[in-house]
């Protein structure tokens, strides 16, 4: 490559420089878009240059989760990795996290590349990529402002699954993905879920569509329980701690766990992939438990009604301090209401500029509302300063805007 992209980065590096000037923490895009505009090529050239390879991970839910697990397990194993850990996962994303650590000749020093991609700009950039392996997790009815059904998100990621020069990896248990046209002379790989565990699940997994059967082989999760986990590898059995509470988590290890083994070959170990995932630390905000001003908080992100389900269902039961936040990502609360959320049982406080939204939806499922505060910065103060809780931790339960708004607040790394 050269130094031809030196100019483009040293711009890039100004403009990463004069926006956290202006906003210290933000404009994390800002750059990206920059050289993406000044230097087109620079994107997939990069991505093109690792010795071991590109590996995408897409799909409508639990790709950051997937991408942290696969990455941790990587490295476990000794492998360099270059990823994109603040979830910047648009075109403009990815080429701000390459600048973090690009030589002025394009070059990144780790074996290989792992990265989330949205499925709308993975589809996109897609013809201009040729990653060795493509993990799909699922397809969601999701973000009906920007993809209006289902059938667009299962087209996209199609496109970015034709892309793989080696392999697949498919959740199983996805009608939607068991569907796709994937190109010939790859390896396909599945994960899922057992039949025991599927029959336990009454809300089902949150798919668009699942299939009428479950994997007969492959990874497959065997039981799932709160933060831990049974996954079985085509038979061989390993126990997992999860970084998050639910079934979504366990399902985003298993499709971790057999990139990793088609990625690693033989020399992949299924005990040092699960140490690697027991001890990892959950991907922010994804159920997420941290300290805040002397105090345990848990951040729940929901972000389509079957994260939103599954998440609330995975609530431990009876807290009593519950604050909710809708941001202005969400412009149809309506996309919401199918979502039945009386675990919560009562929120103290529900905030952001769609918050009466919010309220409303809960009244309607019999969840009390002590209040409701378009402030955001003044419903999260309050809602800090409440008293410690009688039963388990505080818990924050918001939409992606509110999440950002929230955590720049508090003065969070993301």
């Amino acid at each position: 490559m050269g130094l031809r992209f030196a100019p483009a980065i040293l711009l890039g590096r100004l403009a990463r420089f004069v926006a956290r000037l202006r906003k210290p923490g933000g404009g994390s895009a800002v750059p990206g878009l920059v050289v993406n505009r000044v230097a087109p090529g620079f994107l997939p050239e990069t991505l093109s240059g690792f010795r071991d390879g590109l590996v995408v991970v897409s799909g409508s839910s639990g790709k950051s989760t997937t991408t942290k697990m696969l990455v941790t397990i990587l490295e476990a194993h000794g492998r360099r990795v270059f990823t994109n850990p603040s979830t910047a996962n648009i075109a403009q994303g990815l080429t701000s996290a390459l600048l973090e650590r690009v030589s002025l000749s394009g070059r990144i020093d780790a074996d290989l590349a792992v990265l989330e991609m949205d499925e709308g700009h993975g589809a996109a950039i897609a013809p201009r990529l040729r990653p060795r392996v493509v993990v799909l997790t699922n397809v969601m009815t999701d973000q009906i402002d920007r993809f209006f059904d289902s059938e667009r998100v299962q087209g996209m990621l199609g496109r970015i699954a034709a892309r793989a020069s080696e392999r697949v990896v498919l959740n199983g248990d996805d009608a939607m993905l068991a569907e796709l046209e994937l190109p010939g002379g790859v390896a396909v790989d599945r994960f899922g879920v057992s039949a025991e565990v599927r029959d336990a699940s009454p809300r089902g997994l949150g798919l668009a569509r699942e299939t009428a059967e479950r994997l007969a082989s492959g990874v497959v999760v065997e039981s799932s329980t709160g933060r831990s986990a049974v996954v079985s590898l085509d038979g061989s059995r390993v126990e997992l701690a999860l970084p998050a509470k639910g079934l979504h988590y366990a399902l985003d290890a298993a499709a971790a766990l057999a990139s990793a083994r088609g990625i690693l070959g033989a020399d992949f170990d299924a005990g040092t992939a699960a140490a690697a995932i027991s001890g990892m630390t959950a991907v922010f905000a994804r159920g997420e438990i941290t300290t805040v001003r002397g105090q345990q908080v848990e951040f729940v992100l929901v972000q389509n009604p079957a994260s939103y389900q599954l998440n609330v269902d995975a609530l431990d039961e009876g807290l009593d301090q519950v604050l909710v936040a809708m941001g202005s990502d969400v412009r149809d609360p309506g996309y919401f209401w199918p979502v039945d959320p009386a675990r919560i049982g009562r929120a103290r406080i529900a905030t952001g500029v769609k918050a009466h939204e919010f309220a409303l939806h809960l009244a309607y499922h019999g969840v009390e509302v002590d209040r409701v505060e378009l402030d955001l910065a003044r419903a999260v103060d309050d809602f800090l300063a409440l008293p410690a809780p009688e039963r388990g931790v505080k818990t924050i339960i918001f939409t992606a805007d509110s999440m950002r708004r929230i955590r720049s607040h508090l003065g969070l790394a993301s």
